[in-house]
């Protein structure tokens, strides 16, 4: 929370604008969180994740700053580019792309692509000829409150193969990637996942193959409820390991920050639309907000990410509460499993402060669903 976002809310209301949930983002967090990363890692490029939070002030913000992007889609590409990054400074990091797409990005001169498989070195081979390729391996994603296991990446086994066929293809063997886990807590946890880039590393140079770079991923944390450590700790950590397993041939590094980037720079406004209870037994009541997984807060599922939040009767006595949003879709609860603590005096009209909610939540915000419009974005 700053001074610039509560005192923007408080001119909103006092102009009538208070028209529904919205969150507002401060510009200055997100430069000291550049700056941050930039000092705590100086030897490695930094790769801001795009599908965080891409309006167009951040990328400016960014851009200028020097930032490098890490896009998924052509559209992110487009918004990277129009803030003013080159295309040098672009990766299109989603490892599951459509060859047209492949295409597309190199016409807008693209040449940095993650893989994780073989079929997708042939697409890019096809639509992309000569581009750098870096393939991502699987990571279990401990420690991690959101973790990516599963879906990107191969086993560490496969990519040396994959990696091979792209240099057989005429692409170039660039490097590697992995991620720990979205907000992750444990500055430690890069250190496996660095031996067994060292090790394919290795075994690639022995077949003639000699990689550059290691992507570091993101999982950089955002404080929540919880205490993360400091950018510092991660960049002490990650050298460490890097000089463990590289000795003293360190690749090349990148990271690609999103949420530890533009996560604490935002804060939702949201309103209590209803207190109830379900019997007259019930010892928990039910707080029904404008705002729900449907709205902006999808990362409360599984309640994996649990938000700060902060009301004008803080202080009071504590009662845990049910928290849901207001669609009619039975799975938009945010917290029922583990109940939240909110004051008893808390009343309906009452306006609540979601923190940390600068980055996933206007990205995951449909579009109008149940005839609720998209979350409204300031950037100030």
């Amino acid at each position: 929370m700053t001074d610039r976002i509560i005192d923007f809310l408080r001119d909103r209301r006092e102009k009538g604008q208070d028209d529904g949930p919205c969150m507002v983002l401060d510009l200055n967090v997100v430069r000291e969180n550049y700056s941050a990363f930039a000092k705590a890692l100086p030897d490695t490029r930094v790769f801001y994740a795009v599908k965080a939070n891409p309006a167009p002030e951040v990328l400016k913000l960014l851009a200028a700053l020097g930032s490098c992007f890490d896009t998924a889609s052509v559209v992110e590409i487009q918004q990277a580019l129009a803030a003013g990054a080159t295309p040098d400074r672009l990766s299109f990091g989603n490892t599951i792309k459509k060859e047209r797409d492949i295409e597309r990005a190199y016409e807008l001169g693209i040449r940095l692509f993650a893989v994780d498989c073989e079929a997708e070195v042939e697409k890019i081979a096809r639509a992309a000829p000569g581009s750098r390729v870096f393939c991502r391996i699987l990571c279990d994603g401990a420690g991690a409150e959101w973790p990516l296991s599963r879906k990107f990446g191969c086993v560490p086994e496969m990519a040396g193969r994959v990696l091979e066929h792209a240099h057989r293809l005429g692409l170039v063997a660039y490097g590697l990637s992995f991620h720990v886990g979205s907000q992750q807590r444990n500055p430690r946890m890069w250190d496996a996942a660095l031996a067994s880039s060292a090790e394919i590393f290795r075994d690639l140079a022995e077949r003639g193959i000699h990689l550059s770079m290691v992507n570091l991923g993101g999982g950089f944390p955002t404080k929540y409820l919880k205490d993360v450590p400091a950018v510092k700790a991660y960049g002490q950590s990650i050298f460490k390991s890097l000089r463990k397993h590289f000795g003293n041939r360190i690749p090349e590094t990148i990271i690609e920050p999103g949420r530890g980037m533009v996560g604490n720079a935002g804060m939702i406004e949201a309103e209590v639309v209803l207190i109830s209870k379900k019997s007259d037994d019930d010892t928990v009541k039910w707080v029904y907000l404008d705002i729900g997984k449907f709205n902006g807060l999808a990362e409360t599922m599984d309640e994996m990410i649990r938000y700060p939040i902060r009301t004008a009767y803080d202080g009071d006595e504590l009662e845990p509460c049910v928290l849901a949003g207001p669609t009619c879709d039975s799975v938009d609860v945010l917290y029922e499993k583990d109940p939240y603590l909110l004051p008893v005096s808390l009343e309906i009209g009452a306006k609540v402060l979601i923190e940390g909610t600068g980055a996933y939540t206007t990205t995951y915000s449909a579009v109008e669903f149940n005839g609720f419009p998209p979350l409204k974005s300031y950037v100030i």
